[in-house]
């Protein structure tokens, strides 16, 4: 059900996107779940360099972290910068939170980020996905999938 609202919104403010994600992993359901960052954290992501091709979230305590999410120091904060690599808060409500651990304790599914973006009303956002991982001859068929849906496109384009 989140997936839907999800896909209804339109995704304003892309920061940074995890493309290598939907090759290596089968997406099973996507939520969108704010970041708690701090204040040099917003303006560096206002800057757009943000990288998500190595994060991915876990449980922890009753709470869901995003790990290894690159933000870059803003430069003109001097001395109360943040930490570049340093784990983020993930806020969810309660039920979506039960349902992700739950799922990654029992079905050993993964937490990855889709996107960071801010939304229409100016906050950071992270679409994240409950996603199985693939193996490599998973990953052969999703080429060749590619490949020959690029194919059809080229020769539908020629043959009118």
């Amino acid at each position: 059900m989140a997936a839907k609202k999800v896909k209804d919104k339109a995704i304003s403010g892309l920061v940074a996107e995890n493309r290598r994600a939907r090759y290596d992993y089968e997406i099973l359901d996507t939520i969108e779940a704010g970041i708690m960052l701090q204040g040099t954290e917003v303006k560096s992501l206002r800057n757009g360099k943000a990288q998500i091709t190595e994060s991915y979230a876990t449980p922890e305590n009753g709470e869901i972290w995003l790990i290894n999410a690159h933000i870059p120091e803003y430069l003109q904060a001097n001395r109360f910068n943040h930490n570049e690599r340093r784990k983020r808060k993930l806020l969810l409500s309660k039920k979506e939170m039960n349902r992700l651990m739950g799922a990654v304790e029992r079905h050993g599914n993964t937490i990855v980020p889709l996107k960071l973006y801010f939304n229409d009303r100016g906050m950071a956002k992270v679409l994240i996905a409950l996603a199985k991982g693939k193996q490599s001859h998973d990953k052969r068929q999703t080429e060749r999938d590619r490949d020959w849906a690029r194919q059809k496109s080229r020769v539908m384009k020629e043959h009118g």
